[in-house]
């Protein structure tokens, strides 16, 4: 096996845990300087919910209950049971942590974020998801290892340091997320309990038998090496952290949360975690029959807000609240109707959640847009681009350039102002997205479209109901003013389609029928 290989195929860091019998190295100790901004010691924590989560059952949008009841009966929550934030909107009954975090400042609710091309496979989306391609694109790292990589090139060569004696990134499981996968490496270090941090060290001396393949066993135990001088700094970390408030026994991303709160009080400078919890792919049993407020998407769901809040009570305690943000992302959303199963199907957009001390509370977009007719296709349609939630990650926590965040994300994407500078008190605010219209509806050979600009770089787009972008209409600077445009639709076959207007922060989306 040629060394480059090897480096891109198998990240030194699960090398702890999946070889034992090499011997450990320690490293010289210094001052802990942080790895993405000299200037703080900011902490991004990443939660990712496999398969593929049913936003309208998470973030339900009570302003469209009537088009739901129809779309998905089986399934809707009664109206009574919503945990209100304002009269339009709230969360799941289980989400009791996440209305608590919201209700506290301490949480904003991205509406509706996907990507155009919307593919409805788990491995592909999840793909296109850890590395910000194009659904077109196919990219061999992921978008936070671009950016590792252009502030530290050459890894893993010379690491880790003096200056950098811990894990640029921690997963917390056996496989290494594809977020943190870099040219030549991926710059994560694997966790998967307590027990296993507390026997990171625990290897003995290898041998290398002089045959064909010893240059090979040489240069993996030099890469072990590395790998045990990171599993040194983690255990130590761990020693002396401390968690200040009682996580759930049985609940895995509860324990998952435990360990990384431990580990940033510790004084571990890891700038990335990456958390996960599997079961999204409801297509059966979302509920139980004829019981709409329990089923496996509420146990879900109160998994994932009573681990989140515990852990955000847990930084609160500790005194590092304002170092962490947390981010959850899944592959896709699923379809507006129920099927026959009690469940729902591969869909297209979904709500997107960012939570710590530091987040601009509010709602940021409008609620989905439910109206008849539904095709049993059709999903939520897009309003936020995935890779706009990264560009003002990038940006407003680690103060990346414009010109890094373009290299890292290969275009620029829109800023969504849900951070702030944390010395501002938390308002929990919601914000609106555009006022926009059409008509007529159903149309035939146009389509008149109005909204009022707010000034600035304003794309406009039509979407198919799976989520495929269909036709550009616009792509310019507008003034701030009110706009109304025609919009030849000739070219188009019958059908349903969505409008989508983004300018700023805000976005706005409208259905229609072409006949």
């Amino acid at each position: 096996m040629k060394r480059r290989t090897f480096i891109q195929t198998s990240s030194l860091m699960t090398l702890p845990v999946l070889l034992k019998g090499m011997e450990v190295t320690a490293i010289a100790k210094s001052s802990l300087a942080t790895l993405i901004n000299p200037e703080d010691d900011r902490v991004l924590v990443l939660v990712q919910l496999n398969g593929g989560n049913d936003g309208l059952n998470t973030f339900i949008p009570l302003d469209q209950y009537d088009a739901l009841s129809k779309a998905r009966g089986s399934l809707l929550l009664p109206a009574s049971e919503v945990l209100k934030i304002s009269d339009s909107q709230g969360f799941h009954k289980s989400l009791t942590g996440f209305e608590s975090l919201y209700k506290n400042g301490q949480m904003a609710v991205v509406q509706s974020v996907g990507y155009p091309n919307q593919n409805r496979s788990h491995f592909r989306s999840t793909d296109i998801w850890t590395t910000a391609s194009d659904s077109e694109q196919y990219i061999s790292t992921g978008w936070l290892g671009r950016y590792f990589d252009l502030k530290y090139p050459g890894y893993p060569e010379g690491y880790p340091n003096a200056e950098n004696p811990d894990p640029f990134a921690i997963t917390l499981g056996f496989v290494v997320s594809e977020t943190c996968q870099g040219q030549s490496s991926n710059y994560s270090f694997t966790v998967n309990s307590e027990e296993d941090i507390k026997t990171l060290n625990e290897t003995v001396p290898g041998s290398t038998d002089g045959s064909c393949h010893s240059g090979e066993l040489a240069y993996l135990r030099d890469v072990v090496r590395q790998t045990n001088a990171y599993s040194s700094r983690v255990l130590e970390a761990f020693e002396n952290g401390n968690n200040l408030v009682t996580y759930t026994e049985g609940n895995s991303l509860s324990q998952q949360l435990k360990i990384v709160a431990n580990l940033i009080s510790g004084g571990l400078k890891t700038k990335i975690y990456v958390v996960s919890q599997g079961g999204y792919d409801t297509h059966a049993n979302q509920v139980v029959g004829g019981d709409t407020v329990n089923g496996e998407h509420a146990d879900l769901l109160n998994v994932l807000g009573t681990a989140i809040r515990e852990f955000q009570d847990d930084l609160t305690a500790l005194g590092i609240e304002k170092r962490v943000v947390g981010m959850t992302f899944s592959e896709f959303g699923r379809r507006i109707k129920a099927n026959d199963s009690f469940g729902t199907d591969h869909g297209t957009a979904a709500p997107l959640f960012v939570f710590g001390s530091c987040v601009n509370a509010g709602v940021y977009g409008q609620n989905p847009q439910i109206s008849d007719p539904i095709d049993a296709e059709e999903g939520v349609a897009m309003q936020y681009d995935f890779r706009s939630v990264y560009a003002s990650l990038l940006m407003d926590w680690f103060n990346t350039s414009q010109a890094d965040i373009e290299t890292v994300l290969f275009k620029d994407f829109q800023r969504i102002p849900f951070l702030k500078d944390c010395t501002i008190s938390t308002d929990t605010q919601e914000i609106s997205g555009l006022s926009l219209g059409s008509s007529p509806n159903p149309a035939t050979n146009y389509l008149q479209l109005e909204f009022d600009s707010i000034g600035g770089w304003t794309e406009i787009d039509i979407f198919d109901v799976r989520g495929y972008s269909i036709k550009s209409i616009s792509a310019q600077k507008l003034a701030k003013a009110s706009i109304k445009m025609s919009v030849d639709l000739d070219q188009l076959p019958a059908g349903m389609y969505f409008l989508r207007v983004a300018q700023g922060a805000a976005v706005a989306t409208s259905k229609f029928v072409k006949l």
